[in-house]
C-alpha cells in the first residue's frame, strides 16, 4: 500500500507519515467517517504491516470498519510506548529479569530480552499516609517510604542500568497518569525509517499502561488504555496488543455546566450513564459542542474514569484545546506545531459535530442537567445527588447485605461510642525510626502500617487529650487524592477556596477525621502556593502527605487504635470521603464500610461536617465563631472566583522547571544503590524479590479436565481487589505465617503491594481479601474454602456448618493439598468477574494456586485477558441462568470437556457436574448434569498465548526462534 506522504513539522522540515487520506483513495471512501479513535488505531496497523504479525488484510478489515456491525476480527495494535506504576512495574521487571535467565539457560544472550519500545515506570503507589495533619507529614511519609521499600527500589535501580529503554520517574514526583499527561506524553512521536535512516517517520503517541486509569491520557487525544502487566510485557517485547474490533459509542455533549457544578460531578454522571448503557469492551468517543468547550483537565477527568464506566477508552480527539494544553505545560513550540500539523495532515484535527462520524451507538448528555453528586458507598457508578445522601445512607443502613446494605437494625442507628485519643487521628502512624539515613544501623528496617508510635510526634506538637464520640456515618478519612481530580486545577482550587472561607468563619474539622492532601504532581503544590490556598488547606488540616496515589489505592495508612476499637465495639458503619475513582469494599481501609467518591471541594465540606448522613443543601455543616450555622452555600466558590485563580495553573515555566530535573529531583533516590549486570543476582533469602516459576514447564491444557474441585464459588461483581493480594498482611494468614517462618517480625510485614515481587507471599494472599465472600463458606468473609481431600490442612477457627467430609481451611492450604493429590481446580464466578484495576496478581495467583479454568457469567475485559496470559482458561455460561444450578454445589466435582486438541476462538465446551461425593456407594451415586459453556479465547492470538502456557513463555519462544 502506497501511503507514505510528507507534512511540515514544527521545525519547518518535511516529515514522513503514513497518510490515511492516501489510504482512503485506494478504495476506502468511508474512512473519513470512522470514529477518530479507530482511525488512530488504523494508522498503527497500516504503519506496522510486516506480513507476519500485521498483514495488509488487517489494514483492509479496519479500513472497512462498519460502526453498526463491526464484526469479530482481531486488531493487532502496536503501541508506541508503555507506562508502568511501581506496584505493577516491579513484578513486571521481575518477570523480564526471569525471562533473561530463561534465555541464558537456553543458550541465548541476556541482551536478546530487551524492551523494543520506550518504557517509563513512575514510582507512585508506594507512599502511604502513615502520618497526616502536620507540616511534617510529607517528609516523614517519604522517609518511611524509602525505608520500607529500599529493596524494591534497589531492584528498580538495577533495571535502569540493565535495560536501555527502561526509565524510572522517582518517588515524590507525582501520580503516573498526571505525570503522563503533564510530561511523558508527546502527542506525536518519530523514529528513523528502516528503509531510509535519513528520513523521520512521524506517528501518533499511543500506549498501554499497567494501571487501568491509563485512559486519563485519552483526554489529550492519545489512544491508550490499561492492560495487565502480562499484556504490557508482551507489548514491551514487540508483540502487538491484540483485541477484538470494538464498538464505538459516541457521546454527544452539549450545553454547559451550571454554577456550582464541577467536572467531578460531570464525571460521576457520565460514569452512571455509561455503566447503565453498557460499554464494557467498547471505545467511547466524546464529541459535540459540549466536548469542545471542556478544558483539557476536565476532559482528562472524564477519560480517567473509563474503567469505572467499563469502557476500554473514553476518548477526546485532538483540537485547539489540546495544543493550548501542550503549550501551557511547557512542551516546545516545535512539538506543539508538529502535533497540530500532523493531525491536520491526517484530517483528524478537531472534535467532530453530529454527523461527522458514524458510531455504533449514540448517547447524548446535556451538561446543564448535571448536578452536584457523590458516588458510593461501594461502587463508582452508584451516583447520589448531594441532597439525597442522608436518605440513601439511612436506607442502606437497614437494607439486607444481599442487596448492598449493611443489615443493621433501626435501634442500632443511634449507637454512640466514646473515644479517647492522646492526639488527632492523623498522628496514629507506623513507627518511624529516628535514624533513617543510609548506612545507619536501621536503614534496612521495614515499616508497619498499623502500629501507633509516640516517637513521631515532635516536641513542638503537643496536643490536648481528645475525648469525643463516634457514631454511624462519621467521616473518619477525608482525602483529596488520586489522579482523577488532582490533575484538574479547577476542582483543586475550588477545594482551597472552600478551605479559605471555612477558616475565615472559624470552622474546624473534628479530631477523629484523618485529613490528607495527595497532589498528583508538584505542579499542584506550586499553583496552590502561588494563590495562597495551600496555606488555607494546611490550616484546616489538609497538609500534603505525599505525591502518589495514597488513599485511592488503599494506602490510607492506619486509623487511630482508639478509633479502630470504637468501630469494633459499636459495629459502626463509618465513612471515607475521597476525590478518587475507586471505592470498592475494603479498598480504602478495611474497617471503613462506606466510601464515597466526590469532588475535592466536597471532600473538604464533608470533612467539616464530620459525617455523611446529612443533606448539605439544607443542614449546616458547622457553626462559625459566633455559633451561627454555616451551610455549604456559604463556603462554595463561584465559577468567577475559581476562574480568577486558574491563570496561575498553566504556566509553562513552572512545568519546565519541575519536570526538567526529574532524575535528580529527589535526593533520597540518588542514595539508592542497585546492583549491576545484564542479569539479576537473586537473593534466595529475600522476602521481597524472588525469581517466579512462570517459565517452569507451563503449558495450556491440551486435554479435558476430569474430577475437578471448586476452589471458590463467587457471586457477582467480584473485583480484582477481592482476588489480588492487597493491603495489610495478617499474621494469622498463610502469607503472614510464611513471613514469620522466614524471620520477618509482624512489625516488618509491610503490605502485599510492596511484596508483589515475591510469588511465595502473593500466592498465599490470593483470594484472601477480608471482604471476599466464597459461597462455599456461607456467612463467612475472607479467604476460606472447604477442602474435600484426605490430607490434613490447617483449620481456622470458623463458625460454618459442615458439608459431608469437608474441612474449612484457607484457600491457599486447600490448593496446596489438592495439587499434591493431583486434583485439578476450577473457580466459578458470577457477573462482571474481575472488574476493577488491572491487577496482574489476580491472574498470576489464580494460576499458581493450580486453577485450570475460571467459569463465570461474564468477565471484565482486563482480567479475562490476564487469565489467558497466565495460561488459565476463561469460560462463560452460555445461559447465565445455569450459574444458579452450580453456585451452591460446593461438594460437587466437575469435568470440563470439549477442550482437548486444537482450540478455536469462542468454541463451545461442556461442564459435566457430578453432584454429591463421587466416592459414595453405588446406591447413592452422584447426580449428573451437563451445562454448555463458551470458551473465552476470543482471538487466534489468545489461543496461541494460552496453548503456550501464557504470554511470557510464548514471547520467549518467539524471541529465541
Amino acid at each position: 500500500m502506497d501511503t507514505l506522504r510528507t507534512f511540515k513539522t514544527g521545525s519547518g522540515t518535511d516529515g514522513y507519515f503514513h497518510s490515511l487520506p492516501a489510504l482512503a483513495e485506494q478504495g476506502f471512501p468511508n474512512l473519513s467517517k470512522l470514529p477518530v479513535s479507530i482511525r488512530i488505531v488504523l494508522e498503527s496497523v497500516l504503519r506496522n504491516v510486516d506480513g507476519r504479525k500485521v498483514t495488509e488484510e488487517d489494514v483492509k478489515n479496519l479500513a472497512r470498519y462498519n460502526a453498526k456491525s463491526p464484526g469479530d476480527y482481531e486488531i493487532p495494535f502496536t503501541v508506541a510506548r508503555i507506562v508502568l506504576q511501581d506496584f505493577t512495574g516491579v513484578p513486571l521487571l521481575v518477570d523480564i529479569a526471569a525471562m533473561r535467565d530463561a534465555a541464558v539457560a537456553r543458550g541465548a544472550s541476556a541482551e536478546k530480552v530487551e524492551p523494543l519500545v520506550p518504557v517509563d515506570l513512575v514510582v507512585d503507589h508506594s507512599v502511604q499516609v502513615d502520618f497526616a495533619g502536620s507540616q511534617l507529614a510529607l517528609d516523614r511519609n517519604m522517609a518511611i517510604e524509602f525505608i520500607r521499600n529500599r529493596e524494591r527500589y534497589e531492584f528498580l535501580k538495577w533495571g535502569q542500568q540493565a535495560f536501555d529503554t527502561f526509565a524510572v520517574v522517582p518517588p515524590g514526583i507525582g501520580i503516573v497518569h498526571q505525570v503522563n499527561l503533564e510530561y511523558l506524553a508527546k502527542g506525536v512521536l518519530s523514529k528513523s525509517s528502516i528503509d531510509n535512516p535519513q528520513s523521520e517517520i512521524f506517528y501518533p503517541d499511543t500506549l498501554v499502561g499497567t494501571d487501568s486509569h491509563t485512559t486519563m491520557i485519552n483526554g489529550l487525544g492519545v489512544v491508550g488504555w490499561g492492560v495487565g502487566g502480562i499484556e504490557a510485557e508482551a507489548g514491551m517485547l514487540g508483540q502487538p496488543v491484540t483485541f477484538l474490533v470494538p464498538e464505538v459509542v459516541g457521546v454527544y455533549l452539549h450545553g454547559q455546566l451550571a454554577e456550582g457544578v464541577t467536572a467531578t460531578d460531570l464525571t460521576l454522571r457520565v460514569t452512571e450513564m455509561l455503566r447503565a448503557h453498557g460499554v464494557v469492551g467498547k471505545f467511547v468517543e466524546f464529541y459535540g459542542p459540549g466536548a469542545r468547550a471542556l478544558s483539557l483537565p476536565d476532559r482528562a477527568t472524564i477519560a480517567n474514569m473509563a474503567p469505572e464506566y467499563g469502557a476500554t477508552m473514553g476518548f477526546f480527539p485532538v483540537d485547539d484545546e489540546t495544543i493550548r494544553y501542550l503549550r501551557g505545560t511547557g512542551r516546545s513550540e516545535e512539538l506543539c506545531a508538529t502535533v497540530e500539523n500532523y493531525f491536520r495532515a491526517q484530517e483528524m484535527f478537531g472534535i467532530p459535530d453530529k454527523g461527522d462520524c458514524e458510531y455504533s451507538a449514540d448517547l447524548e448528555l446535556d451538561l446543564s442537567s448535571v448536578v452536584p453528586a457523590v458516588s458510593g458507598p461501594k461502587r463508582p457508578q452508584d451516583r447520589i445527588d448531594v441532597p439525597a445522601l442522608r436518605e440513601k445512607f439511612d436506607e442502606l443502613f437497614t437494607a439486607p447485605t444481599s442487596t448492598g446494605g449493611y443489615g443493621l437494625s433501626p435501634d442500632q442507628r443511634k449507637t454512640m461510642v466514646p473515644v479517647k485519643m492522646p492526639e488527632p487521628a492523623g498522628y496514629a502512624v507506623g513507627s518511624l525510626l529516628e535514624q533513617t539515613e543510609p548506612g545507619s544501623a536501621m536503614d534496612k528496617a521495614e515499616m508497619t502500617t498499623n502500629r501507633p508510635s509516640p516517637n513521631l510526634v515532635a516536641a513542638d506538637e503537643a496536643f490536648e487529650p481528645i475525648d469525643t464520640e463516634l457514631r454511624h456515618g462519621a467521616v473518619l478519612i477525608a482525602a483529596i487524592t488520586s489522579c482523577t481530580n488532582t490533575s484538574n486545577p479547577s476542582v483543586m482550587l475550588a477545594a482551597g477556596l472552600v478551605a479559605k472561607k471555612a477558616n475565615e468563619l472559624g470552622l474546624t474539622i473534628a479530631p477523629y477525621v484523618k485529613t490528607s492532601l495527595g497532589p498528583g504532581s508538584r505542579v499542584v503544590t506550586d499553583y496552590l502556593r502561588a494563590t495562597g490556598l495551600q496555606d488555607e488547606l494546611d490550616r484546616l488540616g489538609f497538609q500534603t502527605v505525599g505525591y502518589g496515589c495514597t488513599t485511592c489505592i488503599g494506602n490510607s495508612g492506619p486509623l487511630h487504635p482508639a478509633i479502630e476499637a470504637a468501630i469494633k465495639e459499636g459495629d459502626l458503619v463509618c465513612a471515607s470521603v475521597l476525590s478518587g475513582n475507586r471505592n470498592f469494599e475494603a479498598r480504602v481501609h478495611g474497617s471503613i464500610k462506606a466510601n464515597f467518591l466526590m469532588s475535592p471541594p466536597l471532600v473538604v465540606a464533608y470533612a467539616l461536617a464530620g459525617r455523611v448522613d446529612l443533606d448539605l443543601t439544607t443542614e449546616p455543616l458547622g457553626h462559625d465563631r459566633d455559633g451561627k450555622p454555616v451551610f455549604l452555600k456559604d463556603l462554595w466558590p463561584s465559577q468567577g472566583e475559581i476562574k480568577a485563580q486558574l491563570e496561575t495553573a498553566l504556566k509553562p515555566a513552572v512545568y519546565e522547571k519541575l519536570y526538567g530535573n526529574v532524575a535528580t529531583a529527589n535526593p533520597k533516590w540518588g542514595e539508592i544503590k542497585g546492583s549491576t549486570g545484564d542479569t539479576y543476582d537473586w537473593d534466595p533469602e529475600s522476602t521481597y524479590i524472588q525469581s517466579p516459576p512462570f517459565f517452569e514447564g507451563a503449558a495450556g491444557l491440551s486435554e479435558d479436565i476430569r474430577g475437578a474441585r471448586p476452589l471458590g464459588i463467587f457471586g457477582d461483581s467480584v473485583t480484582t481487589d477481592h482476588i489480588s493480594p492487597a493491603g495489610a498482611i495478617k499474621p494469622t494468614s498463610p502469607a503472614g505465617q510464611y513471613l514469620l517462618e522466614h524471620g520477618v517480625e509482624k512489625a516488618q510485614f509491610n503490605s502485599y503491594g510492596a511484596r508483589r515481587g515475591n510469588d511465595r507471599v502473593m500466592t498465599r494472599g490470593t483470594f484472601a481479601n477480608v471482604r471476599i465472600k466464597n459461597l462455599m463458606c456461607p456467612g463467612i468473609e475472607g479467604g476460606y474454602t472447604r477442602y474435600f481431600g484426605k490430607k490434613d490442612v490447617p483449620a481456622p477457627d470458623l463458625d460454618i456448618s459442615p458439608v459431608g467430609t469437608a474441612k474449612p481451611t484457607f484457600i491457599y492450604h486447600a490448593s496446596m493439598a489438592y495439587q499434591e493429590e493431583g486434583t485439578p481446580l476450577i473457580v466459578i464466578g458470577g457477573e462482571d468477574y474481575g472488574m476493577g484495576s488491572s491487577r496482574d496478581w489476580a491472574a498470576k495467583g489464580t494460576r499458581l494456586l493450580g486453577v485450570k479454568a475460571v467459569i463465570t457469567k461474564s468477565f471484565e475485559r482486563i482480567h479475562r485477558s490476564n487469565l489467558i496470559g497466565m495460561g488459565v482458561l476463561p469460560l462463560n455460561f452460555i445461559d447465565k441462568a445455569d450459574y444458579e444450578k452450580v453456585k451452591d454445589l460446593s461438594d460437587a466435582t466437575f469435568d470440563l470437556t470439549g477442550i482437548a486438541g486444537e482450540l478455536k476462538p469462542g468454541q463451545p465446551a461442556t461442564l459435566i457436574v457430578h453432584q454429591g461425593n463421587p466416592g459414595a456407594p453405588p446406591e447413592s451415586s452422584p447426580q449428573i448434569m451437563e451445562i454448555p459453556l463458551k470458551v473465552r479465547l476470543d482471538t487466534p492470538a489468545e489461543v496461541d498465548y494460552y496453548t503456550a502456557g501464557g504470554i511470557l513463555p510464548y514471547v520467549l519462544d518467539q524471541i529465541l526462534a
